[in-house]
């Protein structure tokens, strides 16, 4: 008979629909009618005054960021210190660029001249200083290599293409001209991080637009959650961007990618519970201004709560000795701050000047009666379903659900995150990295990259003597200012001069009773034999040289993961403690928090173990950045632990009415629809990180995609709910649910 009064009454507010939304627009207080527009309409001004002044901010990113690693080392490195110390033994800033000319037969003396010509004329480009070194002819005759300093303050990618592209015009056929070294990987990660105002925000915002016409079958409705996500960005660039312009952050565009597409997923996702909540305010009340208020009463903790827990675990970041990292925390987390701000004032203001409008054309009615009827009711649907497959089968559902997930998690350890070579980190073509492999087959694969070593004067003769026993250091030269390269060869027995018989050899430059040694390699500086080799260096000075300082690219690549390595093992165990006591605060319990830690923490080991065997076996990746486990379990638990966060609460709400047990089955049918919207609007903005070739963002997206819809579908609609009902309302322990028993099962 109830589910016969339903129907019966659903028909019967069909033809009060009108009337009642006609009713919505006129306050039920005259005397606060004008409050009630005022504020809406004052929210929306305001967040249309952020986004208008931060709009034009996307196309201004590169003005504040930098892509160069050394500036994200920590001021402790060795390499940090060598680095603050290479300015003032050189008075250029420059950046080198290595250009290799290779032929598959050997140069004629005609195209050796032609090339030298060619490289002599490179000062004439824009950007490029006055210091080029000659053309030199490898030992088999088959390539040419010449150094270009490139002014710092300058366009790099730019200088590079317009360098690359006046010596391929000019070689002779059938020569090939690559420009490789620090400026021509610079330019590389330059051309690839230029898609992120542009392409990327179009695929995120494309991606959440279908996913949300699907979800709604709307389009007023999706433009306006778009917009709210859109508005929060905006707002949060701008901060961001002026921060950056006075020197509090660094940006990068690493950061800068994960910034968008974490502010519209998660402003995407606070929106979609709000917008649940607002739908299911408007059936129970008539008026706007209380369906509002009561969709933001249901709402408010439940966004804060995750938006917090997000912020905490970011905000963890700050305890990285690496500031790529450390400034990562700040900047997402003024992302959060704002998507937490548009979803609880803008969308709300929107909705509430739009009313049942913003469902067209399925908008809710006005039914309090069906409401209060279906109390009680048996639910229909794919979620109600579950909800009873959990209620007759909790057991083996939790149990069968987790042994999956643990055999996935073992995969995790073939996952290779000791660092990448810089010349990995573009995916697809790239001529500095086969400019490279030039580089090391016809000349020193270190040229141009070679290891700095600083020591005081004293010990130059001592320090020198340890480079050259090396076996992997092809030659050691000292910085001189009196020579005419600035630099002069070192050999076992001292300087040595350069020019005919006779000529003096130059004195080394002395900065503060300190010379500056330079080993080239034998192996490309960001290979494991330059890092194995460059250790060696460390190890075998710290015994003969105790305050030899080691920098250089290798050291730089070197002390970043190391430093990664630190961070990860820090950083993990803290963000889950900082966690767990917010779900204790929001939930009053600490079992409850316990469970959707490990159960968030099981998910991230199987998404880390599924993306290992992906990266290993399928795409083939040369291994992962240290920082990608960190930066995949910062996303993944905060992010992971909402939908948690999402469906407790509401289960806590219904289990205060109802019971535990029939509050997990209510809570999980009531939320399943909204929360699976979220979590697949969540990964499919994380996914199109991958239009951007960074290895780096490529494994990210990949494993924060595939671990938050791994959550949505599986821990958030099987394991917690089958183990909460399984445990029961001991889940509340030791706050006063767990010893409530209404209606309890």
């Amino acid at each position: 008979m109830r589910a016969i009064d339903v129907v019966e009454e659903k028909a019967r507010v069909e033809e009060k629909d009108i009337a009642a939304d006609q009713q919505v627009s006129t306050p039920a207080d005259g005397g606060r009618r004008w409050l009630r527009a005022l504020v809406p309409g004052v929210l929306i001004l305001i967040w249309l005054t952020a986004a208008a002044v931060g709009g034009p901010y996307f196309g201004r990113i590169d003005e504040v960021s930098s892509n160069e690693q050394a500036n994200y080392l920590p001021s402790s490195a060795d390499a940090t210190k060598v680095q603050e110390l290479r300015g003032a033994f050189s008075a250029s800033d420059a950046i080198p660029a290595i250009v290799v000319f290779s032929s598959e037969n050997e140069l004629t003396e005609e195209e050796i001249a032609i090339l030298s010509a060619q490289v002599a004329d490179l000062p004439a480009v824009p950007g490029v200083r006055d210091a080029v070194s000659p053309a030199i002819p490898s030992q088999d005759g088959l390539a040419m290599q010449a150094f270009v300093p490139i002014d710092s303050d300058a366009e790099i990618g730019e200088v590079v293409d317009d360098v690359s592209k006046r010596l391929r015009d000019a070689a002779p056929q059938g020569v090939d001209v690559h420009v490789t070294g620090p400026a021509g990987f610079t330019a590389d990660l330059i051309d690839a991080f230029a898609g992120i105002d542009g392409l990327l925000l179009a695929v995120a915002l494309i991606a959440v637009f279908v996913i949300l016409v699907a979800v709604y079958r709307s389009l007023l409705l999706p433009v306006v959650v778009l917009a709210t996500s859109l508005f929060a960005l905006c707002a949060a660039l701008l901060s961001v961007w002026w921060l950056a312009k006075a020197g509090v952050l660094l940006l990068s565009g690493q950061t800068q990618g994960i910034l968008f597409i974490l502010v519209i997923g998660a402003a995407t996702d606070y929106s979609l519970l709000y917008v649940a909540r607002y739908r299911e305010a408007l059936r129970s009340q008539q008026d706007n201004w209380d369906a509002t208020h009561q969709a933001l009463r249901g709402s408010f903790e439940p966004i804060l709560a995750s938006g917090s827990t997000v912020i905490a675990g970011l905000l963890c970041l700050l305890l990285s000795d690496l500031k790529s990292n450390s400034t990562l925390g700040p900047v997402a987390s003024i992302g959060i701050v704002f998507a937490m701000a548009s979803a609880l004032t803008l969308l709300p203001a929107i909705l509430f000047v739009l009313g049942r409008w913003a469902f067209w054309p399925r908008r809710p009615h006005f039914e309090p009666a069906v409401v209060a009827a279906e109390h009680g009711v048996q639910q229909h649907g794919l979620w109600a379903w579950l909800g009873r497959q959990i209620q007759a089968k909790a057991r083996p559902i939790w149990i069968i659900t987790a042994a999956v997930l643990a055999i996935g998690m073992f995969a995790a350890t073939s996952l290779n995150a000791g660092g990448v070579a810089q010349s990995e980190l573009v995916l697809g073509e790239s001529q500095a990295r086969d400019g490279q492999m030039l580089l090391g087959k016809h000349f020193s694969a270190g040229s141009g990259s070679p290891a700095l070593v600083i020591v005081t004067e004293g010990d130059l003769e001592d320090a020198a003597d340890v480079l050259l026993a090396q076996p992997g250091v092809d030659s050691v030269s000292v910085i001189a200012d009196d020579s005419p390269s600035g630099t002069a060869p070192v050999t076992v027995e001292g300087i040595q001069p350069l020019g005919p018989p006779g000529t003096p050899a130059p004195a080394a430059t002395v900065v503060d009773g300190k010379v500056m040694l330079q080993a080239t390699l034998a192996h490309a500086a960001d290979s494991q034999e330059a890092e194995q080799i460059v250790r060696t260096l460390r190890s075998e000075l710290s015994v003969v040289v105790p305050d030899a300082q080691v920098g250089g690219a290798t050291a730089v690549a070197i002390d970043a993961n190391d430093a990664s390595i630190r961070d990860r093992n820090l950083i993990i165990p803290v963000i889950l403690m900082v966690i767990f006591v917010i779900l204790a605060l929001l939930l009053r319990s600490l079992v409850a928090p316990l469970l959707l830690m490990a159960t968030t923490v099981l998910s991230f080991g199987t998404a880390l173990g599924v993306a290992a065997l992906v990266f290993n076996h399928i795409l083939d990746f040369p291994g992962a950045d240290p920082a990608v486990p960190l930066y995949s379990f910062v996303f993944l638990v905060a992010l992971g632990i909402d939908y948690n966060i999402f469906l407790m609460t509401r289960v806590r709400e219904e289990s205060l009415r109802y019971g535990t047990r029939t509050g997990i089955v209510r809570g999980l049918t009531i939320t399943g629809g909204v929360i699976t919207s979220a979590g697949i609007v969540l990964a499919a903005t994380f996914a199109a990180l991958s239009v951007i070739p960074i290895l780096f963002l490529v494994q990210i997206a990949f494993i924060v995609s595939f671990g938050v819809l791994l959550d949505t579908f599986i821990v958030r609609s099987l394991l917690v709910p089958a183990l909460s009902y399984d445990i029961g309302r001991a889940i509340w322990w030791p706050g006063q649910l767990s010893s409530h028993r209404r209606r309890q099962f």
